[in-house]
């Protein structure tokens, strides 16, 4: 990337069967600049030297987004962590923090008086399909590269 750009995008995110499971209709657009690292790399190489109204259909790889499922981050937990939790169950989230930052982890098994949480992204290890259209596009300010998004 030459420049660093403000983008707004429209989107429909697919899964594999072509299902929209996520989409920016009656929603806000995806709004970022470019090289700030607050959109995935897959959407910033797909945008990049594009401008206002052009449409695009995005396939992007999991190392493009949110990275391969990892299975270290997949650990066990013992029950008595959840305290005050009167039903524990598969699917619900938990934000940790391990002194070094804060993470979201999800319940995703049991085994005896140990609790199975995966610290994965939701999406890792997923390919995503994306349909884009490209509502803005232009260079952004030194403030918005300063700030690290827009500021318009």
């Amino acid at each position: 990337m030459a420049e660093q750009r403000v983008y707004r995008l429209g989107y429909q995110l697919k899964n594999r069967e072509g299902e929209v499971v996520d989409s920016s209709v009656g929603a806000e657009p995806l709004h970022f600049v470019s090289g700030c690292g607050q959109m995935i790399e897959g959407i910033e190489r797909a945008v990049d030297g594009r401008e206002v109204g052009e449409c695009l259909e995005v396939t992007i790889p999991p190392a493009l987004a949110y990275g391969e499922h990892q299975p270290e981050k997949v650990r066990k937990m013992p029950r008595s962590m959840f305290q005050g939790v009167e039903k524990l169950e598969e699917g619900m989230k938990f934000q940790t923090d391990s002194g070094d930052e804060a993470q979201v982890v999800k319940v995703v098994g049991f085994e005896d008086e140990q609790v199975l949480v995966d610290a994965n992204h939701p999406l890792a290890g997923i390919t995503l399909y994306f349909d884009l259209e490209i509502l803005e596009a232009r260079d952004a300010t030194p403030e918005e590269i300063e700030a690290g998004e827009p500021l318009a």
